[in-house]
Parts: structure tokens; C-alpha cells; sequence
């Protein structure tokens, strides 16, 4: 999700992760700098965990694993 802003990131990733079985493991990427405080709440309101995270390059990127 390059290039969007808050909080277009975090309603993208909590549609797209609807769609998907309880217990996946889903990558999310976006360039928006308050991803780093959005995604990990998001994750966190929502029951998930978030397994990783980092930076590469002006990417952000969240590995995380969807409540069972």
C-alpha cells in the first residue's frame, strides 16, 4: 500500500483479513509512517498478534497471525 495515508493502511488490511481462515499469516506492507502506531493497534484491538515487523527501505512491513 504505497503511498496511502492513515487510516486507508489499517481499513485495508482489516477487510482483506476477513476473507481470510482463522489462524493465517498475512504480510502487510505500506509506506505511511503512523502504520507503526496503526497496524500494532489494530492487531492488538482485534485479537491477532503481530509476529514481526521492520523497515526496508521506506517500506514498512507487519507479519501478522490472525485469532483462531
Amino acid at each position: 500500500m504505497k503511498g496511502l495515508r492513515c487510516p486507508i493502511p489499517v481499513a485495508r488490511t482489516r477487510k482483506a483479513v476477513k476473507k481470510l481462515p482463522g489462524g493465517s499469516k498475512v504480510r502487510v506492507e505500506c509506506t505511511d509512517p503512523l502504520a507503526d502506531i496503526d497496524i500494532p493497534h489494530m492487531v492488538n484491538t482485534d485479537g491477532h498478534d503481530l509476529l514481526d515487523k521492520g523497515i526496508s527501505d521506506e517500506m514498512r512491513w507487519y507479519l501478522i497471525k490472525l485469532k483462531a
